[in-house]
């Protein structure tokens, strides 16, 4: 069924999204609809918007951790390549724009008021539907796909996932090549509670024939991509089996790797820090080898080297101040924990390690502690500013729980639940010789960083 959007638009003329803040408050107001895996509202809402998607050619992104960092390495190469990129991604560290990028610059805010005046009458019909209405992340993705089909023309777009993969919204488009980072325990509430479970859901991404690279290491997982990537008639191109990489060298500015892959060895330096970011380069550099040699992209050795050495991604081991020395990390699962702690044990040294902390209600907070509280000096307990924190006291119950096993015997615990206070003390008690970590949730991370930078714009959110 068409509809004809722009006579809907008119009709509703009286009632257009007039500004920025109007137009993200309308499509966060969808947030109470949830995340409801499922692909009809999406489908119904691109046919009645004339399928944009597939005049696009994408990317595909899923994995537990490391997307967004992978996403960064993917738009930034390719934009030094010469190429027009888009990029799609969540949560979003500073601004609602940020989710949509053209170039590595967000969406104008008037563009995007616009997109939703065109998208709004449809999700109020669909709303009226059996389908019920279609939810934040769903319109979110509707106006990414409008804004690269007919606003800014990208050569390609990397596209990551919400949630998943099978269900996600973000799986109705067939990409060029797919890559799924890794497979954690997160969102099990959806994804399911084994890692065979999730991988499932994660593999739902690869398409018939479209090729498929992935840094997944557990047995299991590796036996679903092999399955999935068989029934589907996909080239899986598997970290450890077509292409590795070893780590060259290391340094609080940066590191070095040598990548190996099924047509050629590339050594790339980046200043992207911790042993998972050589992981995540070793699956992007694979990607822009199948595009090179497959699919006529021109990605020459040099503006290669230039766009990983260049990559930055905000709030993963980010070196935010100097005096004193504070890393931010939004590592928010047991997975990136573990990579936290291995990542400063070996990137840093220091004489105390002071650590900020603050998490969701929903995470797998023991597994988390058990990596994080081994190498803690002072740990300070705070909440994020976000309707689904954990009590501070909640997570201080935790950690006594945990004390007498996991940390060291002089550990000190703090509580402050306001996490402006928090930050006021881990700045003080960060003395010259140590190191001050801020880490949990992405909602906390974006409001450290903004206080740190001083940005008065900021905005989080899912």
């Amino acid at each position: 069924m068409k509809v004809n959007v722009m006579g809907a638009h008119q009709g509703q003329s009286e009632e257009a999204l007039q500004s920025y803040s109007e137009a993200v408050d309308w499509i966060n107001g969808l947030i109470p609809f949830g995340i409801r895996p499922g692909l009809e509202r999406i489908y119904l809402l691109m046919e009645r918007l004339g399928n944009p998607q597939r005049r696009l050619k994408f990317i595909h992104v899923a994995g537990t951790n490391g997307k967004g960092s992978s996403c960064a390495f993917l738009t930034r190469t390719l934009m030094e390549c010469g190429y027009n990129v888009g990029t799609f991604t969540s949560p979003y560290i500073t601004k609602f724009t940020n989710r949509f990028q053209c170039n590595g610059q967000d969406i104008p805010e008037e563009t995007l008021v616009s997109l939703a005046n065109r998208v709004m009458p449809l999700v109020r019909e669909i709303a009226e539907t059996e389908l019920g209405s279609p939810t934040m992340f769903e319109v979110s993705t509707a106006i990414a796909i409008l804004y690269f089909a007919e606003e800014c023309y990208p050569d390609v777009v990397v596209w990551e996932t919400g949630l998943g993969g099978r269900m996600d919204v973000t799986n109705i488009v067939t990409p060029i090549v797919s890559l799924i980072t890794n497979i954690g325990y997160d969102h099990t509430d959806v994804l399911g509670d084994t890692i065979e479970q999730i991988a499932r859901e994660k593999a739902g991404i690869i398409k018939p024939g479209v090729p498929i690279v992935s840094c997944v290491e557990q047995p299991e997982a590796i036996n679903v991509m092999k399955e999935t990537a068989s029934k589907q008639r996909s080239s899986l191109y598997l970290l450890g089996e077509e292409f590795s990489f070893d780590r060259l060298k290391v340094s609080e500015k940066g590191q070095a790797m040598l990548f190996r892959g099924p047509f050629r060895e590339f050594e790339l330096e980046m200043s992207m820090l911790g042993e998972h970011q050589c992981k995540n380069a070793a699956g992007v550099m694979m990607v822009l080898e199948i595009l090179r040699q497959y699919m006529a992209f021109v990605l020459e050795d040099e503006p290669v080297q230039r766009g990983f050495e260049a990559t930055f991604w905000a709030g993963r081991l980010e070196r935010i101040s100097t005096e004193p020395r504070i890393v931010l990390d939004g590592a928010h699962n047991p997975e990136g924990a573990e990579t936290l702690a291995k990542s400063i044990r070996e990137t840093f040294s220091y004489r105390k390690l002071n650590l900020m902390m603050g998490m969701l209600a929903n995470k797998h907070h023991h597994a988390y502690l058990e990596h994080i509280l081994p190498i803690v000096d002072t740990l300070i307990l705070t909440e994020p500013d976000f309707r689904r924190k954990l009590d501070a006291e909640a997570l201080y119950e935790l950690v006594q729980e945990l004390k007498a096993a996991k940390a060291k015997p002089e550990l000190e615990i703090i509580v402050e639940r306001d996490w402006r206070k928090a930050l006021s003390l881990l700045e003080s008690r960060t003395e010259r010789e140590d190191l001050g970590v801020v880490t949990g949730t992405l909602y906390m991370i974006s409001d450290v960083r903004a206080a740190l930078l001083h940005q008065t714009d900021s905005e989080k959110g899912w």
